[in-house]
């Protein structure tokens, strides 16, 4: 997985502080590890909505006023809900070789006999969480849609093996959907005419 590097500043923990610092364009945020305290930081808004809004998931490098850099990766994010607005990000931090769950976006490739019969693919999960070391987490989790026909659903532990090689684990729910093949929707003939005159007929009884 490719790490991107992101600017941090430490930051005061208050509401005033907040509201200041959204207005001067930069996101508080939570940095945090298992063990250790949390840290305090902000980040500049537009670096983070690239990070945030990308079809790949990464290794955060968060770099300090100091020089100094610690390896992260994003664990959860909080949008406004009327102007959806990063408002509030939260980091975490990790050793070398520990194992990690993060959330990695989905894709899929195949030819499905279902979408060449006239269905029309329905991505039901667009992120899946996935636990493994850094370097064996994929930036995103491509997914082979050949084998799904007509009317079928692929869940979670129906994923095809070589999506994953045993280099990390898919966590969830086995039997949740992830992606299904809808069957095209059929034409009953009835049109707006056939049925205001239906209803003429109705009336008129």
């Amino acid at each position: 997985m490719e790490s991107i590097v992101l600017n941090v500043e430490p930051r005061v923990c208050n509401k005033n502080e907040v509201k200041r610092l959204r207005k001067a364009g930069k996101v508080p945020a939570v940095v945090y590890h298992k063990g250790e305290e949390t840290v305090h930081v902000c980040v500049n808004e537009l670096s983070l909505d690239k990070l945030v809004h990308s079809s790949e998931s990464h290794i955060v490098d968060l770099k300090f006023p100091d020089g100094e850099s610690k390896r992260s990766f994003l664990k959860d994010i909080q949008f406004d809900q009327v102007t959806d607005r990063v408002i509030h990000a939260d980091f975490q931090f990790f050793s070398a070789g520990e194992v990690l769950e993060m959330e990695v976006p989905t894709s899929f490739t195949g030819e499905s006999p279902g979408v060449v019969a006239g269905g029309k693919m329905q991505i039901i999960q667009h992120t899946l969480t996935v636990k493994g070391t850094p370097s064996n987490i994929p930036q995103q989790l491509t997914i082979d849609t050949s084998g799904l026909e007509l009317g079928q659903t692929m869940h979670i532990n129906e994923i095809p093996a070589q999506t994953y090689s045993g280099k990390f684990e898919i966590i969830g729910d086995p039997e949740t959907p992830v992606v299904s093949i809808l069957a095209p929707k059929v034409d009953t003939g009835t049109t707006e005419t056939g049925a205001e005159e239906s209803v003429e007929e109705k009336v008129e009884e």
